[in-house]
């Protein structure tokens, strides 16, 4: 990786895009920070904390503190996440976008385009909602028409914007723009996690355990860290065998090849999905001033809360961390199965002339590849469970409240390994010299 970094500013163009987006990161965090106009972030943030729980901190973390001060960037990036991810799943229930998707580079252009506005209109949702519930809880002071439009217009268009910047990184910086910009958000978020940690754990204790404290934080990062990486990296390799054949007087064909299936199929998306599910209510429950209640739609929104959760004095909510498991194996299945599709890579194989060796080409090869697929999903679940539960227990048990864990490690380092195989890729092919420079 390191090689790759210096090959980087050796090569003037490379150099121009990596600039490129760091001033588009440098934009990010200044729009990080611009209030949106009529709203007393102080206020907001004073109300934020008072109210905090495991629906706001979710949020906040994926939009670097931005919804916390209440800036222009508040909604960021997930209105474009949620309607990529609902985008992808229509596109195997409705025949039109499916054929978009199968069109090549102009059908993707189509469904990039389609993405962009339900992006808008989330984001408009979202505000408005937002803003609805801003004016019954008096979080913003002489609520009127006028403010609301202000309020609802600075959101959306900072949703946008962020949206066009993640593109504007992927196309004239080192890709991934998207993934970047979240990235980022949560990067940002580590130094006061940090000094949260520090405070609870360190502050105040002596040398001795102080030392202890830091080497067991230390410790237990950089295991998740290499957890993470191994989840990421482990593949299973389904070898295949393509048979030899005439063509005019030569004989080609006969090579071995492999396809690769991924161990974390799904990659984050079970827990975004899991996560998503079980804080809504209580985003719901916040803005509506229904949060704090006493009857049984209180307690279930406790149990839905991972702040309760591996908590000795709230042993009676640990059902909230079982439904929390159990939707992530769900969503690791079901999306796996709408994006890998074994019917179609057997009938594939056949038409290539290949084999897996000792399965016959067809509907067997697709029954095992299927078989295998369930081993492997359940295995990739297993990691990415134990991934985000980690830092559940020790919020728990030890009261850690960080806003990173399990999820925001997963992005943070699947995002860096395939930025950094992007450079290698862009490098690669302008130091390729082939028979085109002879």
């Amino acid at each position: 990786m390191f090689e790759t970094l210096k090959s980087l500013f050796r090569v003037k163009e490379m150099r121009r895009k990596l600039f490129y987006v760091i001033g588009m990161i440098f934009v990010i965090r200044i729009g990080s920070q611009l209030p949106v106009p009529g709203v007393d972030s102080d206020v907001f943030r004073q109300w934020f904390q008072s109210n905090t729980g495991d629906a706001f901190n979710f949020f906040d973390a994926f939009t670097g503190g931005s919804f916390e001060s209440m800036s222009i960037f508040a909604l960021n990036i997930t209105p474009y996440i949620t309607s990529s991810i609902i985008i992808q799943l229509l596109t195997i229930a409705i025949p039109a976008l499916e054929d978009m998707h199968k069109d090549g580079e102009e059908g993707r252009k189509k469904l990039t385009a389609i993405t962009r506005y339900v992006t808008v209109g989330l984001a408009l949702f979202e505000s408005i909602a937002m803003t609805i519930g801003f004016a019954r809880g008096n979080i913003v002071q002489d609520m009127n028409i006028l403010k609301g439009i202000v309020v609802v217009v600075s959101l959306t268009a900072g949703s946008a914007m962020l949206m066009w910047i993640g593109e504007r990184i992927t196309e004239k910086g080192i890709g991934n723009g998207i993934s970047i910009v979240l990235a980022v958000n949560i990067i940002s978020r580590i130094p006061s996690d940090m000094v949260t940690l520090y405070e609870n754990f360190i502050k105040g204790k002596t040398i001795a355990k102080g030392m202890l404290a830091g080497v067991i934080i230390f410790a237990v990062i950089l295991v998740v860290v290499v957890f993470v990486l191994i989840l990421n990296g482990a593949e299973r390799r389904i070898p295949v065998q393509y048979s030899k054949k005439m063509a005019g007087r030569k004989l080609i064909g006969g090579q071995t090849n492999s396809i690769p299936l991924k161990v974390n199929t799904a990659g984050v998306i079970p827990i975004i999905f899991a996560s998503s599910i079980m804080s809504f209510p209580g985003l719901i429950a916040q803005f509506a001033g229904k949060a704090n209640g006493t009857g049984i739609g209180s307690e279930i929104l406790k149990g839905l809360s991972s702040s309760n959760w591996c908590d000795p004095a709230q042993l009676k909510y640990s059902w909230g961390l079982v439904l929390y498991i159990v939707l992530c194996v769900f969503f690791a299945y079901f999306y796996t199965s709408i994006t890998f599709n074994p019917l179609e890579v057997a009938d594939n194989i056949k038409k290539q002339g290949g084999f897996i060796p000792g399965i016959r080409p067809g509907k067997p090869t697709s029954d095992y590849l299927e078989k295998l697929l369930k081993y492997i999903i359940f295995i990739g679940a297993v990691g990415l469970i134990i991934v985000a539960v980690i830092p559940f227990f020790f919020n728990g048990i030890f009261k850690a409240q960080v806003s990173f864990g399990g999820t925001s490690l997963i992005i943070v380092v699947g995002v860096v390994l395939e930025t950094v195989k992007q450079i290698e890729s862009q490098l690669l092919v302008r130091n390729y010299k082939g028979f085109l420079a002879n």
